[in-house]
Order: C-alpha cells, then sequence, then structure tokens
C-alpha cells in the first residue's frame, strides 16, 4: 500500500525521517481499514519458497500482511514501532511486539521467514538485513516489498497541483508518487538489495513483480488517502482542501476510477542451507 512517495533529492534518508515513520499511527483504523491486502500471488511464493512456517513481519503496521500469511497457515509475529498501530493488530489476532526492529531482541528466537510490507524503507537498510540474518534459520527467506500505485491521469493531474498548492514546501515530490510511483519503488528496491549485499548473510538478491487493478469509489480513495505518509500529519483545514480537489476529479471522472499497482518484492535466502 503507497505509505509515503519519494522523496526530494535534497531530503533526509527515509529511515532517519522518524516523525513520519511513526505518524500512521494517528488513525490506526483507517489505516487498516482503507489501505489495499497485497496479492495472493506473492503470498503463496512466499509460503512456496521458505522452508518452514514462522514468519516475522517487520514493521507489521496493523496486521494486513501478518493476517494474510496467517490464512495462508503460518505462524506469525509482528514486530511494530508504533504502539498505536501494535495494538490494534493484537486484537486483531495478530502477536505483535513494540520495537524498532534495529533495537528489537529476538530473545533466541528463530524464523523461516522475515516479510516487511511497505515497511522496510523505514528500516536502516544494513542493519536491518544483519539483524534478519541474525533471526533467520539458514535457508530462511527475506522478503520486503511494496505495492506501486498508477493513478489515471486526471486524478493524478489533481492530486499533484492541490498538494503543491496546499503543501509547497513538503519534502515529497507529489508528481513521482502519481506518475512514476514504481521508480520511486525501484529506487527503494534497490536500496533494499544493496543493503542485503553490504550485510552479508545472503545469498544474491532477487525481484519478484507482480501487476493487479482495483477499482476504487470517490470515498473509499479519499477514504484511503490521509494515511498516506505525506498526509499524516497535515492540519485537518489542508486535509480537507487536498480530499475536496481529489474528489472533484473522481466526480468529474464519474464517481469511480481504477488503480493500477504493481507489487515489487525484493528477496534473498539466508546463506548456510544444508
Amino acid at each position: 500500500m503507497p505509505t509515503v512517495p519519494p522523496e526530494r533529492p535534497d531530503s533526509p534518508e527515509l529511515h532517519r525521517n522518524r516523525q513520519t515513520a511513526e505518524s500512521f499511527g494517528s488513525d490506526a483504523a483507517r489505516y487498516d481499514r482503507a489501505r489495499p491486502r497485497y496479492p495472493a500471488a506473492l503470498v503463496d511464493r512466499i509460503v512456496a519458497e521458505s522452508p518452514g512456517p514462522y514468519v516475522l513481519d517487520v514493521g507489521c503496521g496493523t496486521g494486513t500482511a501478518a493476517r494474510q500469511f496467517q490464512a495462508a497457515g503460518r505462524t506469525v509475529l509482528g514486530v511494530e514501532p508504533d504502539a498505536r498501530m501494535a495494538g490494534l493488530a493484537r486484537r486483531l489476532g495478530v502477536e505483535a511486539e513494540v520495537a524498532r526492529f534495529e533495537a528489537w531482541d529476538p530473545a533466541g528466537r528463530e524464523f523461516d521467514v522475515v516479510i516487511a510490507g511497505q515497511a522496510w524503507h523505514w528500516v536502516d537498510p544494513v542493519a536491518g538485513a544483519a539483524k534478519a540474518a541474525q533471526v533467520l534459520r539458514p535457508g530462511g527467506r527475506l522478503a520486503a516489498f511494496w505495492n506501486a500505485f498508477q493513478l489515471p491521469e486526471d486524478i493524478a493531474d489533481a492530486y499533484t497541483t492541490v498538494c503543491q498548492r496546499v503543501m509547497p514546501d513538503s519534502p515529497f515530490d507529489f508528481r513521482a508518487v502519481t506518475k512514476r510511483a514504481l521508480d520511486g519503488y525501484q529506487e527503494l528496491s534497490a536500496k533494499a538489495a544493496d543493503g542485503i549485499r553490504t550485510a552479508g548473510g545472503f545469498g544474491d538478491p532477487e525481484q519478484w513483480r507482480f501487476d493487479w487493478e482495483r477499482s476504487y469509489t470517490r470515498d473509499a480513495w479519499l477514504d484511503q488517502l490521509p494515511t498516506h505518509g505525506a498526509l499524516t500529519q497535515l492540519p485537518a483545514e489542508q486535509l480537507d482542501e487536498v480530499l475536496e480537489g481529489v474528489g472533484a476529479a473522481v466526480d468529474a471522472a464519474g464517481g469511480s476510477f481504477m488503480v493500477r499497482y504493481t507489487t515489487v518484492a525484493v528477496t534473498a535466502v539466508r546463506a548456510g542451507a544444508a
């Protein structure tokens, strides 16, 4: 699910932007309700190419990905820095511990899979990969994945225009998120792969890709927008202006539209398998 648009070149690395990273719990229920899930083909492939049932979900949020893996018969533990998000995950049936992954104490526990859905860019790419290597059994798999979305041209133009007007000093590149979103997430996946290589302990990283579509009504899309990283800290008056501008574009398009998604995964196997 889109959490944060690509930042401008002069912005700090995403994992150092803790204010945004820890802002999503401000409306955890909306986040869980409005964000799309991950394609079943991704979950199925990770399950099929992993050696056992124990999954660690890094940055589990409200447990979106965790519940999908539970439904596939896996046993999942979540690690989440925001207590509000972790609390909702627990209420929805996911065991979750509150910590930043880099500082989390695994207490000797080992896992067959480490996943991160829409969250690995909030983790130091080298320290995170090193921690994943520490907790994975030999032959276990690390899989970080993101949902990148492509809006129709008219909706994208409206979103870009209103955000640039309302937030002229924002560090986020709104045109990139609406028209070059996949490029931004390809950059995130490349950083993840570089971090895996630098940390060591893994085979060569691979990239997997899954393309899919989802239709949105006006209300469904406007429900999701406030959970985007660029908007989570926006004052109510400015947020209302963004929603009004985007809503008008959706109305002009007939009240609904199709979003094309590409789910990009970076994955690598823990070295040392027999």
